[in-house]
């Protein structure tokens, strides 16, 4: 190499290295990667809204935008899947529904395990018993795991799915058609159940929509993107570990938190908080659920496969196991 070319590259390098250099003495080094995470904007985002307001994304290094505007948890997923987003919160029923349709996504974490769902008629239209329902239109967001819980209800009522009509009911219409009698019933979750049985006052009858079975709000992400960012994994549940132990202590600010960022009232986070289970783990009580949910899926044609996977290969435990190793139970 010419001794001058040299020289000048020399010089170069010793400039390019120097103007770095002053720019991260002058600007500090650049932001990390944004980290994109949608859900529906309800309480069950509590360990995530906490990690938020308590800067513990930024302690782990992460830079987070969170998009909490989708109706139902059916969108996160279906835009988890399409790449506009890391990572979605939801319940296990959309991730499961992706997955049977041969998606490449899995489970990273759960953070609440919660009762929230009811079934709600009216006593002037001569609802006495769960019988009566029988031939009538009952609304609810199709797709979601209402439907399966309100299978459920139904089964243990010497009813099936197909003895009523489902009618398609969006979350900010659902008040008005059952107040308005466009459906004889209405299946539906908090806050809106609050809101309905608020517009019918003593003349709404109710029947809690999950028995003894929980919901669980996971985090779920794609599986090459998982593999492409294990660190950012690792510092995700680090900071909802942080945020889990900071609201066992710090309940009320927690609560407050979680108001503030969903307009909501004192009155109805008192209602709501002791069926709401907070906490980072991943048990096998996940698994069962989703083998029993993805089983009536087959079962009523809510799925063309006929055999169901095995869910392990879709719940990656290693991010967790390496934050908080004794809340991995999945075996």
């Amino acid at each position: 190499m010419n001794r001058d070319i040299a020289i000048a590259m020399f010089i170069t390098g010793v400039f390019v290295l120097g103007a770095i250099g002053l720019s991260l003495l002058f600007y500090g080094p650049p932001p990390p990667d944004p980290l994109w995470i949608g859900g529906p904007g309800l309480e069950q985002n509590a360990l995530i809204y906490v990690a938020m307001d308590k800067g513990f994304f930024e302690k782990n290094g992460l830079n987070v935008t969170i998009r909490d505007d989708y109706p139902t948890d059916v969108g996160p997923v279906n835009d988890l899947v399409a790449g506009k987003i890391d990572m979605s919160v939801s319940s296990e029923y959309p991730v499961i529904a992706r997955i049977l349709s041969g998606d490449n996504i899995s489970i990273i974490a759960t953070i609440d395990k919660y009762q929230n769902e009811e079934l709600i008629s009216r006593k002037d239209f001569g609802v006495r018993n769960l019988s009566d329902l029988k031939g009538k239109k009952i609304g609810l967001p199709r797709g979601t795991i209402l439907e399966f819980f309100l299978s459920r209800l139904l089964e243990q009522n010497a009813m099936t799915i197909r003895d009523v009509k489902l009618v398609n009911v969006n979350t900010t219409h659902a008040p008005d058609a059952i107040a308005n009698g466009e459906v004889y019933a209405i299946m539906y979750f908090q806050p809106y159940t609050t809101q309905i049985q608020g517009r019918l006052g003593d003349n709404a009858i109710t029947w809690p929509g999950q028995g003894n079975q929980s919901l669980y709000g996971v985090v779920a992400a794609r599986d090459t993107w998982i593999a492409s960012h294990p660190d950012q994994v690792r510092r995700f549940l680090r900071s909802l570990e942080d945020a889990r132990i900071y609201s066992l202590d710090k309940g009320i600010e927690t609560r407050a938190g979680v108001k503030r960022h969903l307009n909501l009232s004192d009155l109805y986070l008192a209602e709501v908080w002791p069926y709401h289970r907070f906490d980072l783990s991943l048990d096998q009580s996940l698994l069962v659920a989703m083998n029993d949910e993805a089983r009536w899926m087959v079962i009523n044609n809510r799925t063309p496969v006929k055999t169901i996977p095995d869910f392990r290969m879709y719940i990656s435990t290693t991010g967790l196991e390496q934050v908080k190793p004794e809340a991995v139970n999945i075996r």
